[in-house]
């Protein structure tokens, strides 16, 4: 079925022969929306890999141009090349992506169809979102983006096994550190 996908789009594959480090390195992000009641608004979504660290995004609609207009404004916070890819999964809410990805000189990459495991981070990171601030029945066009971080921010505040017991921002921060 092609209603709701993306026709024209670089492969997750390609990934992995532009970036073969990718899993050991800063600056990939997994992307997505979370959508709320009677799917008439969203939330964006980001993981940055390496730290585990979520970000949240308002957005005024779950069209391509919200998108694209809320990732541009906070990409835009950020030095080109800080941030090396996106890969967000099929929906037809990220068909704007080469606009951003040229805009911002980051690589966007889309998982397979009905491979959600392709971006387990993000999806895991929503689920923790979801049971923590942002339920499925949650209409998401009044809630600010102050909210929307505070719930980032509870998450990010937890050390992680899987991080030596750091916080997802004290990993996030030592990355910017070495950049600087």
């Amino acid at each position: 079925e092609k209603r709701g996908k993306q026709a024209f789009r670089r492969d997750i594959r390609e990934r992995a022969e532009i970036y073969p480090e990718f899993e050991r390195e800063f600056g990939h992000l997994e992307g997505d929306t979370i959508v709320g009641k009677h799917h008439k608004s969203a939330v964006i979504t980001l993981v940055e890999k390496q730290s585990k660290a979520i970000i949240t995004l308002q957005t005024n609609g779950r069209k391509a141009s919200d998108i694209e207009q809320s990732l541009d404004r906070w990409l835009s916070q950020f030095p080109k090349h800080l941030f090396k890819s996106i890969t967000f999964d099929c929906g037809k809410e990220f068909s704007n992506w080469k606009t951003i990805s040229n805009q911002h000189d980051i690589d966007i990459f889309f998982a397979d169809p009905g491979c959600p495991g392709q971006r387990g981070l993000n999806e895991h990171s929503n689920g923790l979102l979801r049971h923590h601030g942002l339920p499925k029945q949650m209409d998401f066009n009044g809630v600010s983006q102050k909210y929307l971080s505070a719930i980032a921010d509870k998450r990010n505040r937890i050390p992680r096994k899987s991080l030596h017991y750091q916080t997802p921002y004290q990993v996030f921060l030592s990355y910017l550190k070495c950049l600087a």
